[in-house]
Order: C-alpha cells, then sequence, then structure tokens
C-alpha cells in the first residue's frame, strides 16, 4: 500500500524508467495517441470517459513525483497559447521553461525519440496537451528543477 497520491501502478513503473532529457506527453482526448509519439515509448490511457482525467489533473500529480526542466504546449488555431496554458505556467515549478509550437510543429516535437510515455487522459479541452522534459535531482534528493 502506498501513502503516495500517485498510485498507478503501469504510472509509476513508466515514469521510473523515464530519465533526464526523456519526454512525457500528457494528451487530451483529441490528440492521436498511437501515431502521435514513436513507437518505442510507452502509452498509459487514462481516458475514460469525456472530460476524465483531464490533462491538468494528471499534470498536478506528475509534478508532485518528477522533477520538469521546461514544457511543450500546442499553439491553437490563431497561433495563441490556449487559455489552459496559463494553469500550466501557474502549475509548473519557477523556472520551467515553456515553448509554445504550432500543431504540426507540436507533433513533431512529440514524435522525438526522447518521447518515452504518453500518457492519454479525456480532457475535451482543445490544445491542452503538455510535453515536458524531465529535468534532474541531485544526489542529496533535492530537485535541481
Amino acid at each position: 500500500m502506498l501513502k503516495y497520491r500517485l498510485i498507478h501502478p503501469p504510472l509509476l513503473g513508466a515514469l521510473a524508467r523515464c530519465g533526464h532529457g526523456s519526454r512525457i506527453l500528457i494528451a487530451d482526448a483529441n490528440y492521436p495517441h498511437l501515431t502521435g509519439a514513436p513507437a518505442a515509448a510507452e502509452r498509459i490511457y487514462l481516458n475514460l470517459a469525456p472530460g476524465l482525467l483531464t490533462v491538468s489533473q494528471v499534470l498536478k500529480l506528475l509534478l508532485e513525483a518528477i522533477p520538469v526542466e521546461s514544457a511543450i504546449v500546442t499553439l491553437n488555431e490563431a497561433h495563441e497559447e490556449p487559455p489552459v496554458v496559463a494553469e500550466y505556467r501557474q502549475m509548473l515549478p519557477a523556472g520551467a521553461a515553456v515553448q509554445a509550437l504550432a500543431r504540426f510543429e507540436y507533433y513533431e516535437a512529440a514524435k522525438s525519440a526522447d518521447t518515452c510515455l504518453v500518457i492519454a487522459t479525456g480532457d475535451q479541452k482543445l490544445y491542452a496537451n503538455v510535453l515536458l522534459v524531465v529535468g534532474v535531482v541531485t544526489p542529496e534528493g533535492a530537485a535541481k528543477y
């Protein structure tokens, strides 16, 4: 039994296999989960029903579990950051750079060989995807990023 808030066994295992510089995609319900990332990337399907779970809910728990040095978000069709990105910026660690890419550039970034994990959510917000870059943990146990 775990006291830790994140208790999903396959997700915990997948996170443990990521390292510094690995990318973790938390994707909304519209994202092409199967074809929008490398074939070797692990996939965790948390898209239980429309609206369950959201990218924000998953991001909140992941930020308690892993160090994040930067993130990449998707721009909408008007090439603007969707409203949900402001929420992500508040949740991400201080100093974590956030890069915004147009849709097809974002797909290419997510298809990088560094993307080791795709987490599918049921989030119905448009352009709610976030691609996290894993940071490092210092030998003392404190997160560097």
